[in-house]
């Protein structure tokens, strides 16, 4: 099954790898692949288990380095139970793993041999991982703020590291002068083929709670893939009426920008263009999210919520939930850091993704 574009509704193409329509849309699962837990793989122990639901036309073998079957943790905050679905522990150290699997098996399929990738760090970590698997020489381009572990990471896979000075946005704009001369983009944003992979979590997250959906769920929110595959994936669950309504959503983004978190609460559908300042959260500096605009239709009929945390509260939710047992990055620490706003009031069980581990964080 092929995406399609949002905008003029054309079928993604049967060769090659666009990452962008040529009326300039963005390309979705318009359709997202049908759930079907009658198929799903008692044996493997990846994410691949649910390839069936994956919607794939081929029979390319699976790209995986193990990913998925993550932990669901049972904590406690402010004598309320708050469940953690540990994605910090992913093979490269990030969620963004669930995503790759998924692109690099497309690019596979496509004969790619060569890609470019840009990133704040976690995504450039974990396509130079995937590709390394899968044969594809991959080169990323990160902000020269990006932490330091992250820049080791992916020279440690064998990609070529391209530093770009100044903001996050500065790395897609110097990828797409590389785009322009040929090369494949592998972009984690704009590709949707990742989506599927990230809405595993949804898959697991029901298959942890015995089956009964959580009231909320609560991620962070940069390009938006990993709230949007969420939906995708429960919808998906929804329509194969393995549960009957899907869970209350929750974005956090980052005070110092948060352009998905403005738009939401002037009640817009589209984004304005935004105010980029310093933020300790580098995974949710994005400030052009590419599925920002789709979570703000999603979320219009009352759906879900999206919040801006401040750094200096930030930092405390981060040394707290370390305290408890729980080493991520700061970006991974928002959803901590957003219950004192949330938890008396949303549906009840709440579920908090962990996106990225400690272990990259430098400050």
């Amino acid at each position: 099954m092929l995406p399609s574009c949002s905008k003029c509704g054309k079928p993604y193409p049967l060769t090659g790898t666009p990452y962008q329509c040529e009326c300039g849309g963005v390309y979705d699962y318009l359709d997202f692949p049908a759930f079907r837990p009658n198929d799903i793989d008692p044996v493997e122990h990846s994410l691949w288990k649910y390839r069936p639901s994956f919607g794939l036309e081929d029979d390319y073998p699976n790209i995986t380095l193990g990913e998925g079957n993550t932990p669901l943790v049972e904590a406690k905050y402010d004598s309320q139970d708050v469940w953690l679905k540990l994605e910090y522990l992913n093979p490269t150290g990030s969620y963004k793993d669930r995503g790759s699997a998924l692109l690099t098996h497309f690019l596979v399929s496509r004969g790619v041999k060569e890609a470019v990738e840009d990133s704040s760090g976690n995504a450039g970590a974990s396509f130079a991982a995937y590709a390394a698997r899968a044969g594809i020489q991959a080169n990323i381009f990160i902000p020269s703020s990006a932490s330091g572990p992250k820049r080791d990471q992916i020279v440690a896979y064998g990609a070529h590291v391209n530093l770009v000075p100044g903001p996050r946005v500065e790395a897609t704009r110097a990828v797409k002068k590389e785009i322009g001369k040929g090369q494949t983009y592998a972009s984690h944003a704009y590709m949707p083929f990742g989506l599927i992979g990230i809405a595993t979590i949804a898959y697991e997250i029901l298959e942890q709670m015995g089956y009964k959906a959580p009231g909320t769920v609560v991620a962070p929110l940069g390009h938006g893939g990993l709230i949007y595959g969420l939906m995708h994936g429960f919808k998906a669950l929804r329509k194969a009426a393995v549960v009957k309504t899907e869970p209350f959503y929750v974005g956090l983004q980052a005070e110092g920008c948060a352009p998905v978190f403005n738009s939401f609460i002037n009640h817009e559908m589209t984004l304005r263009e935004p105010i980029e300042s310093d933020t300790i959260a580098e995974g949710v500096r994005v400030s052009h999210p590419i599925r920002g605009e789709a979570i703000l239709r999603e979320l219009a009929n009352g759906r879900g919520n999206i919040l801006a945390i401040n750094d200096l509260h930030l930092k405390s939710a981060y040394e707290e939930i370390a305290r408890k047992g729980f080493f991520v990055e700061p970006t991974s620490a928002l959803v901590w850091a957003a219950l004192p706003e949330l938890i008396d009031w949303v549906p009840k069980p709440v579920v908090l993704i962990l996106t990225g581990s400690g272990y990259k964080t430098q400050f």
